[in-house]
């Protein structure tokens, strides 16, 4: 008895120990893996890894920089969306920790009211908002520190989460560079806004100050803006980057101090635009002596580099079809000419265009360009293939009109170049005379001293109206802070693109965290298919219109004078035909918008019922199978057994 008793305690000890051993093994496992932070991103987007960018900025960094975050977490008042959007800057901001290899530092605070956490945020100039009357402030921002020197985020956006990392990063580099590049900018728009004169003119209104645009508000903590006026006769030695933007008659003068600056090694950014909506909205009114020329060239120094651009054309791309509400009543149309783009639109290969998901461009031109022995091209931003050219004037009577005259070329269109390598001069006999009217033949002093050529980089955009607000940006007012929510990545693009020619090449790797647009491919080409019929219809029914009325005026000029009034016989019959003509072709258009739909509507339901059945489905099939296995097993165990 004895014996069973020593044996049952040692089987229940030795199970109690065994279970002992693995809740320790559990426990230390845990705490060595809780000190490894290995980590797989399967994100589609990568949205938790760092950018190339990023980490070859803080792979650069010299000093070590301590990170201050201030979050109210503690605070009831802070709204849940607030709170978990905190954790996820904390969890960001760890990975810029471990990816610097001890360079960088990371403190958080919570500034609860009267503490000295709150004392310090206010001291940053950090923003603090209530979220009710009587509540306490909420905070959640950031401050970098590399010695003396620091650099604020106010107040983070949840909205503009996708600007999170190029945030951040941009905050650290300017705590590193403290220096700003000067860019000068040359401009038909007021890009930088205006201020009003202290003293107006006596009896008339006092103007309004108007502010910048919103993207140029933002990139003033990170390059020094001088604005050149259109008349400018030199470019000053301090500013390495220039900003044309939507420039409109510009002087021989000022096109040779751009055409100088570009052969010393200046780095040029040129906006051109074929019909401007920023111009048209911001002209102040209709010109008085005609219609308001709204295009933009270069056309001189274009030639001078292989350039070539018309003024007059506008792209259209049936599969960049852009939803848009007209003008009159607030009819929404389909407007080609409205261009919504996407990855496939721009280089994947290109640091600068790669992290860019959606793009979006009204009425914007083309170039057309090819590598030489001195200048590469470079496309950034291309239409589909199924795009064409068409009228900027036809452009605006609306998408029926551009369709009827649209013609596809069967080759993408580059809308945005880089030009890099030599450049030739436009002025190759020297600096323009003055126009002073005078004969001499007398060189002057200074066409001795132009340059003939030079090395430099130039970014070629052919719409402007992708930085104006409305398309680009959304203002907001998070915390008491004025802020933008990104509607497309017209302003990444942008600033990529300056930071591409005055600051830093590593902030242009920096992309934007998350997708714009899922655009649905099949859907696309399926609407393009239908378009495109639709508008061979179209163009059968209006040449049938012309015919019919070509022949209504055969049949009135054969008439009596006396009884033109009178409808004939054959004049009755060729109405009747049109108009049955007519209407059987108004119901083949129906018949392609009903057939485009139901295509349409069957891929979503099979979609849906992929995304809706098809894990229950492998589940149950995966029931089936396994019971169906062993059964078979237990068929053949019996028969073993009975044999």
């Amino acid at each position: 008895m004895s014996k069973q008793v020593s044996k049952s305690f040692l089987k229940a000890s030795g199970g109690i120990a065994g279970l002992l051993i693995l809740f320790a093994i559990i426990i230390a496992a845990n705490v060595i893996i809780s000190r490894v932070r290995a980590r797989v991103d399967l994100t589609g987007e990568k949205l938790y890894t760092l950018s190339d960018g990023s980490k070859a900025i803080l792979a650069k960094l010299e000093q070590p920089v301590t990170l201050k975050l201030f979050a109210s977490s503690s605070s009831p008042a802070m709204p849940p969306v607030l709170k978990n959007y905190a954790r996820q800057v904390e969890d960001l901001l760890r990975e810029y920790v471990v990816a610097s290899n001890g360079r960088i530092t990371l403190e958080k605070y919570d500034p609860v009211p009267d503490s000295d956490a709150e004392e310090w945020a206010q001291k940053y100039g950090l923003t603090g908002q209530p979220m009710d009357i009587f509540g306490p402030p909420v905070y959640l921002g950031l401050v970098a520190q590399m010695g003396d020197a620091e650099a604020t985020i106010p107040a983070f956006d949840p909205q503009a989460e996708a600007l999170l990392e190029y945030t951040i990063t941009r905050l650290i580099y300017r705590v590193c560079h403290p220096e700003k590049p000067v860019v000068g900018v040359i401009s038909s728009l007021q890009v930088l806004g205006t201020r009003a004169p202290p003293f107006p003119m006596p009896g008339q209104p006092k103007p309004q100050s108007q502010a910048p645009w919103l993207i140029f508000q933002d990139l003033r903590d990170d390059y020094t803006f001088r604005e050149l006026q259109p008349s400018v006769e030199r470019i000053d030695d301090d500013i390495k980057t220039l900003l044309v933007i939507h420039p409109k008659d510009l002087s021989e003068k000022t096109l040779y101090a751009i055409d100088q600056f570009v052969l010393r090694g200046g780095q040029l950014m040129a906006l051109l635009d074929p019909l401007c909506v920023a111009d048209m909205e911001t002209s102040g009114g209709a010109n008085p002596f005609g219609m308001p020329r709204t295009s933009s060239n270069l056309e001189k120094l274009l030639s001078a580099w292989g350039v070539r651009y018309d003024e007059n054309k506008v792209v259209a791309d049936m599969r960049a079809i852009s939803r848009v509400r007209m003008g009159d009543g607030g009819r929404i149309e389909e407007s080609p000419v409205w261009l919504s783009l996407n990855r496939s639109n721009t280089s994947a290969k290109d640091v600068l265009t790669s992290g860019i998901e959606s793009i979006m461009l009204p009425y914007a031109g083309a170039f057309s360009a090819e590598s030489t022995k001195d200048l590469a091209v470079t496309p950034l931003i291309t239409s589909s293939e199924s795009a064409g050219l068409v009228n900027s004037f036809s452009a605006q009577l609306g998408a029926s009109t551009v369709r009827s005259e649209f013609r596809s070329g069967g080759a993408s269109l580059a809308i945005a170049i880089r030009l890099s390598g030599t450049f030739k001069t436009a002025f190759p006999d020297g600096a323009p005379r003055d126009s002073s009217g005078s004969d001499t033949n007398e060189v002057p002093a200074s066409a001795e001293q132009s340059l003939k050529e030079g090395r430099s980089t130039v970014i070629l955009i052919a719409d402007a109206d992708m930085i104006y607000d409305r398309f680009c940006v959304q203002e907001i007012n998070f915390l008491g802070a004025r802020a933008y929510q990104p509607l497309n990545d017209n302003a990444i693009f942008f600033a990529n693109a300056l930071e591409q020619a005055a600051g830093s090449a590593d902030l242009v790797g920096i992309r934007s965290r998350g997708t714009f647009a899922r655009p649905f491919e099949v859907v696309l080409k399926r609407q393009e298919k239908a378009m495109l019929q639709w508008q061979e219809k179209e163009k059968e029914l209006e040449a049938r219109l012309q015919e019919t009325q070509s022949r209504l005026r055969e049949l009135q000029s054969e008439k009596d004078p006396k009884q033109r009034f009178i409808l004939s016989e054959q004049q009755k019959k060729a109405i009747e035909t049109f108009r049955q003509q007519e209407f059987q072709i108004k119901q083949d258009l129906k018949m392609v918008r009903k057939s485009l739909r139901h295509d349409i509507e069957t891929l979503g339901i099979l979609v849906k019922a992929v995304n809706i059945a098809a894990m229950p489905a492998f589940v149950v099939l995966g029931g089936i199978g396994f019971w169906m296995r062993r059964r078979s097993l237990k068929t053949r165990t019996g028969g073993d057994n009975r044999q």
